[in-house]
């Protein structure tokens, strides 16, 4: 039986994210943005009333939600701020693959300490030569006795500046491409490991992102967390499991950009009339609302099917593909909708706009997405 209803648990959860976001999100978003500052004490707050790690098991101190509760609470964040959103949910990425390969030990410590604390934790494929390509990375590791030596480069790493830990994806030669990557869980205070400088960005710029420079950096064969021809395939995985996550913060974006829309559409005169009386405004409005929806319910499936065991990642990528697109297209239309007033600061469309660009380039820009979407049709 299909039932697109969601429990009063989900209404819950919908209700606490949307309060905490109205309350605690939405008015700082702007000075964040301008000051290129992440509001840590709103990281902890969140964490407090559990918004933040809330696929970690409860086994590990977790409330052991779903990848839906995830997505909604993504939603939910992302409507006041895709940059704060993005760095209060950004340990998901970091403890996924920890979930999905790590040993009992690796996630007793690295999960437990999530869930024990407020911390942060990243994720690191993205290097200067290698975004998309993530076979292609640099990032070398050698073996010596029951340690290994990591030296390479990562970037665009989001709460690199903040992270307890990381979790790294070298290879042992670059010739091997995805035959040769391994993953492994690397520690803040390791000596060798350097973050470099914070990136002053487009949009989403209360995230903070910041590079990695690794100099024979040694970590113990107890953080191996993905040995050397398996952290590829870990690594998709992970992605696969949070793409429908970047559809729930579009679906957050454009929620705002249709509220703002209609908000101003009823105040804004021109011709003697309010602009919500124009046909091409109203057009541009109501596709706005389709895409909303739209998004949503993709998000939704596909994070249906994780949670149901069901392996179809094509479904994550047509939510992260569509969903991304679509916010792009809704925020330029926003910025329309408002015509000169949305080419301000004074008014957050324009902040939506430059939020929005980011959800088509990271975690698969969305050529990539049609890459993958493409090789699953066609079989290959």
């Amino acid at each position: 039986m299909v039932d697109f209803s969601l429990s009063e648990e989900h209404k819950g959860l919908i209700e606490t994210a949307r309060r905490f976001t109205k309350e605690r999100i939405t008015p700082i978003a702007a000075a964040c943005d301008h000051e290129s500052r992440f509001p840590m004490d709103v990281f902890k707050e969140a964490w407090e009333i559990g918004l933040v790690n809330p696929t970690v098991p409860a086994e590990y101190g977790g409330s052991g939600m779903g990848e839906l509760e995830n997505a909604i609470i993504t939603e939910e964040l992302a409507y006041g701020c895709t940059g704060i959103q993005t760095s209060l949910l950004a340990n998901g990425l970091a403890l996924t693959p920890i979930k999905l390969g790590g040993s009992e030990e690796q996630k007793k410590k690295y999960l437990g300490l999530l869930t024990s604390e407020p911390v942060m934790a990243s994720y690191a494929t993205s290097e200067p030569d290698a975004g998309s390509d993530v076979a292609g990375i640099q990032t070398r590791f050698a073996q010596h006795g029951d340690d290994y030596v990591l030296n390479g480069q990562k970037c665009w790493i989001t709460n690199a500046s903040y992270a307890r830990f990381y979790v790294i994806f070298a290879t042992s030669n670059t010739e091997l491409r995805h035959r040769g990557i391994a993953a492994f869980i690397v520690d803040r205070d390791t000596p060798g490991l350097r973050v470099g400088k914070k990136e002053d960005k487009l949009g989403q710029r209360a995230s903070d992102t910041a590079q990695i420079f690794l100099e024979d950096v040694v970590v113990p064969k107890a953080n191996l967390l993905a040995p050397e021809g398996k952290g590829f395939k870990l690594a998709m995985e992970t992605f696969n499991q949070t793409r429908p996550d970047i559809g729930a913060g579009a679906t957050g974006l454009m929620r705002r950009c249709l509220d703002e829309c209609v908000a101003y559409a009823k105040e804004r005169k021109t011709f003697g009339t309010p602009i919500a009386n124009h046909q091409l405004v109203q057009w541009m409005i109501a596709e706005m609302a389709i895409r909303v929806e739209a998004t949503r319910l993709l998000y939704q499936k596909a994070a249906w099917n994780l949670d149901h065991g069901v392996r179809d990642p094509i479904v994550s990528s047509f939510a992260k593909a569509y969903g991304a697109d679509s916010a792009m297209q809704t925020a330029v239309d926003a910025v329309q909708v408002f015509g000169g007033n949305g080419y301000v600061k004074e008014y957050p469309v324009e902040k939506l706009m430059r939020d929005a660009k980011v959800l088509q380039i990271y975690e698969g820009t969305s050529q990539i997405q049609r890459i993958v979407i493409a090789k699953q049709l066609f079989g290959g």
